[in-house]
């Protein structure tokens, strides 16, 4: 383990060196990032999953750097051509981009107008031209041959050569790199005679912004742009700034002939060698940014949409809308059973709707169905139209909700849906997935690629790789802080279980079906390895265990601890979830009672809340899905008008509020807040219900803009 990097990481982090050399050191023996951000805080000085990923990325990043550097010391030094000062700059620099720049002047070239003048013997004229030598043209002269034939020629192909030394140059590339990062402008502008069909690229038609201020979402937009081959974009700067930048450091007798040479080859540089160069890098650097943002938006999204709270021991019926086919129906019952397949068709003709009435409030009675919920697609809004009116005829109370459908269509036509429901179409196991993602929203989604869930923005414009990646992190980080019931959980869900790998969680699937039931965490021992036992167990619940301890977030390598804090405070385990050791545990002296245990301040304080609320869900605190039982239309909306909406998607700039109209309103990061704010995220995230008031209202568009400011 390298101390310097260690040490680099401490700084650009923040954190201490013990805890990323703690952090590195479990990382390095096996251990899962949920399994050190819940049972190894003591290590890790409570690093939460996001911040012991990102000392592993640095951590690797660094390792990448440091072999770079050795790879590039030893290629320049078997060339004969290392220094003491080049080394020193190759060791101290931070980037890899740095080390490549310095690495530039040495690397072996393709066929360059550079190359091939040297072939013609006129590197010592360029290096004479360097030294700004008074006497450059009767050095020149020198040169004329067959091949060269004037001084004309002999000074123009070494200044090939010169224009490439000042391009090589590794400290001119980070100033001129620097200057266009902070000074350059972003130009864009619409390619003539081509065709943008939808005007989606209309404010990129004529746009400037410098590159410091850029937002990532709109890199994104113009890059995809330029792939369409709708936009042309170039990058401007002060170029006569930059000359003269380079005059002052290659020019020391300006009066000399060779100053106007020297000149000439750093124009001939900038054009045709440095500025592309620097410009694709630049380039490069926002797009990666931009998808880093992307991508980050996205997790953030899937993060909060995973952990929407379950609505328990309630009936809902699926109603997955459409026009021409028909609207299919699942009933499904209080632990997600399907207990009946059906379709209606309301918006075919008059007779229909009232036949389709008469069946919803059949289904209702029978069924005795608590919810609807309502597919986002084709047809919502109508649907939603029709379910509020037929709601109002039936004997029992019935709300209905819009449930965000995206995946659903994925996960119906996969192989594990034509599994679960072998019998069903398509379009009706859509049905059983909606009405499903009530009841258990996690266990449900997890069946979907995290892709296809739909709640980030220019998802098809980062690599898909890292997509998959950082977005396969997210659904782990939600499995494990929910926890698993091992008895009940599907093997989709299961899989996602810190430290369960292929062959243990096959092990655990076949052992499940030997016994029919798992009674308790230790009979697991001998079905994983120790390892795997000690990464896994914590998640893994068994609500109604003989071992009581078994049903909670404790791992039993706390087991005797949990008896000690009861023992002391003279409480036993049928107390555990009551008021009673609520009152008692709630304002012990933590510090106090870690000593006098032996342990850690974190795992006697994870402990206790344990004891407390043993079938603590961390998805009851979110906000839950808004059960309404009517529909608003535009037609209803003023300004000013008071609304609750549910924030269905989070982007760079700003959010996207199901207020109940057939398209989701949009709330500007601008009014989001009174007080400024860089990320929407800051404030808002996917699944919370907010008060928001009417800003604007665009009837022949369909749009409506929302302020979550009190006064508009």
């Amino acid at each position: 383990m390298n101390e310097e990097i260690i040490k680099n990481i401490s700084l650009e982090l923040n954190i201490k060196e013990i805890q990323v050399k703690n952090t590195l050191n479990l990382l390095e023996k096996g251990a899962t990032i949920p399994f050190m951000a819940r049972y190894r805080k003591e290590a890790t000085g409570n690093l939460n999953e996001d911040q012991i990923s990102q000392i592993n990325e640095v951590y690797t990043y660094q390792l990448n750097l440091k072999k770079r550097k050795l790879d590039v010391i030893r290629l320049i030094e078997e060339k004969g051509l290392m220094t003491e000062e080049l080394k020193k700059k190759i060791e101290e620099a931070s980037k890899l981009v740095e080390v490549e720049d310095l690495y530039r002047p040495f690397k072996e070239k393709k066929k360059t107008k550079a190359t091939e003048a040297i072939k013609l013997g006129l590197e010592p004229l360029a290096k004479e031209i360097l030294k700004e030598n008074k006497d450059i043209y009767i050095i020149a002269n020198k040169y004329v041959n067959e091949q060269l034939k004037d001084v004309d020629i002999v000074i123009e192909q070494a200044l090939y050569i010169v224009a490439e030394y000042i391009s090589d140059n590794a400290s001119f590339r980070k100033y001129i790199r620097n200057n266009m990062e902070k000074y350059g402008v972003l130009k864009v502008n619409k390619k003539k005679n081509k065709e943008d069909k939808n005007k989606l690229y209309e404010m990129y038609y004529d746009y400037k912004e410098k590159i410091e201020y850029i937002k990532p979402h709109r890199v994104l937009a113009i890059n995809r742009g330029e792939k369409e081959d709708i936009l042309n974009v170039n990058i401007e700067v002060n170029e006569d700034y930059i000359v003269n930048y380079l005059k002052n450091k290659l020019i020391h007798k300006p009066n000399n002939d060779t100053a106007k040479l020297i000149i000439i080859a750093i124009k001939d540089a900038l054009k045709r060698l440095i500025m592309p160069s620097i410009t694709r890098e630049v380039r490069a650097s926002l797009t990666l940014k931009a998808q880093e943002k992307a991508i980050e938006n996205f997790s953030k999204n899937l993060y909060n949409i995973l952990l929407t709270p379950p609505i328990k021991e309630r009936r809902v019926l699926g109603f997955d809308p459409a026009f021409r086919t028909g609207c299919k129906l699942a009933v499904i019952s209080e632990t997600g059973e399907l207990l009946h397949i059906d379709l209606v068709e309301p918006h075919s003709n008059a007779s229909n709707y009232e036949k389709a009435q008469e069946k919803i409030l059949n289904l209702i009675d029978t069924y005795k169905i608590d919810i609807i919920a309502i597919g986002n697609g084709t047809a919502s809004r109508e649907s939603e139209a029709f379910i509020a009116k037929t709601i109002k005829k039936a004997k029992r109370k019935v709300s209905y909700t819009i449930v965000n459908e995206a995946g659903a269509s994925v996960y119906s036509a996969s192989k594990l849906a034509k599994a679960e429901f072998p019998n069903l179409h398509v379009e009706q196991r859509s049905a059983v997935s909606l009405a499903r993602r009530l009841i258990d929203p996690l266990s449900e989604l997890v069946k979907i690629e995290p892709k296809s869930m739909g709640v980030g923005m220019y998802q098809h414009d980062v690599p898909e790789n890292k997509l998959d990646q950082e977005l396969t992190f997210v659904v782990e980080m939600a499995v494990n802080n929910v926890g698993v019931n091992v008895n009940t959980a599907s093997k989709e869900l299961l899989k996602y279980v810190s430290g369960l790998n292929k062959t243990m969680l096959d092990k655990l699937l076949d052992y499940k079906k030997k016994v029919g039931k798992i009674k308790s965490r230790k009979e697991l021992e001998n079905v994983f390895t120790a390892k795997v036992y000690e990464q896994a167990i914590g998640f893994l619940r068994i609500p109604d265990a003989l071992n009581s301890f078994d049903k909670t977030a404790i791992h039993p390598e706390s087991y005797k601890i949990a008896s000690n804090i009861l023992e002391k405070y003279n409480l036993n385990r049928e107390d555990m979830g009551t008021d009673k050791i609520k009152k008692v545990l709630s304002n012990v002296n933590l510090q106090d009672l870690s000593k006098e245990l032996n342990s850690d301040i974190y795992t006697v304080e994870d402990i206790i809340k344990a004891l407390i609320a043993p079938l603590r869900d961390p998805r009851e605190e979110a906000m839950a899905p808004v059960l309404k039982s009517d529909i608003l239309t535009m037609d209803d909306l003023k300004k000013g008008m008071e609304l609750e909406g549910t924030v269905r998607n989070v982007i760079d700039f700003g959010a996207f509020i199901d207020i109940g109209l057939h398209d989701d309103a949009l709330v500007h990061i601008s009014q989001i807040s009174e007080d400024y704010i860089k990320d929407p995220g800051e404030i808002l995230k996917v699944g919370d219900i907010v008060k928001c008031y009417v800003l604007d209202i665009d009837k022949e568009k369909g749009r409506v803009s929302l302020t979550l400011k009190k006064t508009i």
